[in-house]
This record gives structure tokens, sequence and C-alpha cells, in this order.
């Protein structure tokens, strides 16, 4: 029977098979709990510089939150905006795919049709999106899955080991 990263038995068919066997540990031990993964990163670095077989360790997020910052209003403006952005940067693929398709044709006639196509159709995309939300949402964000402890997990084997070093940290080396 293995362990999850808490040391609580799991049944070998319900571990996740798309986990690579590089991040399993054989019957992990907690060895130490950090705020920041820079403090746990320093825990690790701190193993290494004395000795410790680091390959033995993993760090691992625990507590997962997702933070979204908010960066704009979204208005008809920035919303044009956008699409017109979004169309420029098409237009180069597409006057690369129309240059391949009609090498004899006029270049900068086919770079101006690539342009004003992308750029409608992008702007047109846009807004067609901004109006079927109906007021929803109307700003724009990112969204990032932080954790807010992390753990370093060990092997069984040295987890005593790793426990008695991290227990030696001075507050200068955290």
């Amino acid at each position: 029977m293995t362990q999850d990263p808490y040391g609580r038995p799991m049944a070998t068919s319900t571990r996740n098979s798309r986990t690579s066997s590089l991040f399993d540990l054989e019957y992990p031990r907690s060895v130490g709990v950090f705020d920041t993964y820079v403090a746990a990163e320093k825990a690790v670095d701190y193993l290494a510089d004395n000795g410790f077989p680091v390959g033995n360790l993993a760090i691992v997020g625990t507590d997962l939150r997702t933070v979204e910052r908010v960066l704009a209003r979204k208005t008809w403006r920035t919303v044009l905006m956008q699409g017109g952005a979004q169309g420029l940067s098409t237009a180069l693929i597409l006057f690369l795919v129309l240059w391949l398709f009609i090498p004899s044709a006029n270049i900068l006639a086919l770079l101006l049709a690539a342009v004003v196509f992308s750029v409608l159709v992008s702007t047109a995309f846009a807004s067609i999106g901004y109006l079927m939300s109906r007021g929803e949402r109307d700003f724009t964000s990112v969204q990032q899955t932080v954790a807010t402890r992390y753990e370093v997990l060990c092997e069984h084997k040295v987890a005593e080991q790793a426990q008695e070093l991290i227990a030696g940290m001075t507050p200068a080396n955290i």
C-alpha cells in the first residue's frame, strides 16, 4: 500500500497513473512545512549543503487557492482595441499562407488584404463576444493558482536525518 504526500495510506489503483515516477517518493514523510516556496527551497538547499541526498526530497505546495488579479475595466474601446491587436497578429500568419499559395501576387496587396481582413474579422468576433456577455464580467483579469504552504517531503529511509538537519537550521539560513 502506498501513501499520499501526507503519509496517509493510498491504494495503488487510486494513484494518478499520469504522474511520472520521477515525482513519486517511497513512503514519503513530512520533514518541514514552510510559509513560502523560497523558505522551502532554502531548507532543501541547506540539506544539500550539508551532504544530504536531496534526490529523496520533494517540495509540495499545499492548501491551494486561486487568485484573480483584476487588470482593467472592459469597455467598447478596449474590446475593439484588443480585437484589432489580435487581428494584426493573425494578419502575419494569413499573409504568409496567402503568399505561399499565391507567390506571383503583389506582396503589398497581399499584406494589406491580410491586415484588413484579419482586423475586421477579429474585431467583429470580439464585439459579438462582448455583446453576448450582456455586461457580465466587464473587466479583464488574470488568474493564478498559488499554494499557501509548502511542505518538504522525504523518503522514509532518510526522513529522520532530514528532520534533524532542518531542526539545526538557524534563522540566518531561512
